[in-house]
């Protein structure tokens, strides 16, 4: 299926790039989320004279990305869970702890924007964990997990 893209999307393409993907990843992801149109002549006029009003939307969804960035770096997120005499825990500290923990500091973080390529964390200990702002800005920050008295 070609769709106009309407945002830039990583290893796809950029804003106003029409490209061809799957049906089910059209209709089931890009589209509903606003993130792309279908390539027809009509959409395509549609798109010509809205391109700038999405250019600015996605620049202040950038800059919002880059306010967030600088609020969180260097930052340590402080998580306690119940643990083991040996330091594993009684379940894990998954991404929606993380982000949790991100949020109550003051910035704003969804569970989809935390990466955990390893799975959750099930021990006690400092890790870096990778924050996916934005595709074009990434942060790492450190996350302790630390045993419940």
């Amino acid at each position: 299926m070609k769709i106009v893209l309407l945002e830039k999307i990583a290893n796809l393409g950029d804003l106003g790039d029409v490209v061809d993907v799957k049906a089910g990843y059209a209709r089931n992801f890009l589209i509903p989320f606003g993130k792309a149109i279908r390539a027809t002549a009509e959409n395509l006029e549609k798109f010509k004279t809205m391109i700038a009003e999405y250019k600015k939307k996605q620049e202040e969804i950038l800059a919002q990305a880059k306010d967030r960035l600088v609020k969180i770096t260097g930052q340590i997120f402080q998580i306690t869970k119940k643990s083991g005499v040996d330091g594993k825990l009684f379940g894990s500290v998954t991404t929606a702890d993380i982000a949790e923990a991100i949020s109550k500091f003051g910035v704003e973080i969804k569970k989809s924007e935390v990466s955990l390529p390893n799975g959750a964390l099930k021990t006690v200990g400092e890790f870096d964990v990778n924050i996916i702002l934005h595709h074009e800005v990434k942060a790492l920050v450190k996350v302790n997990v630390a045993p419940e008295a």
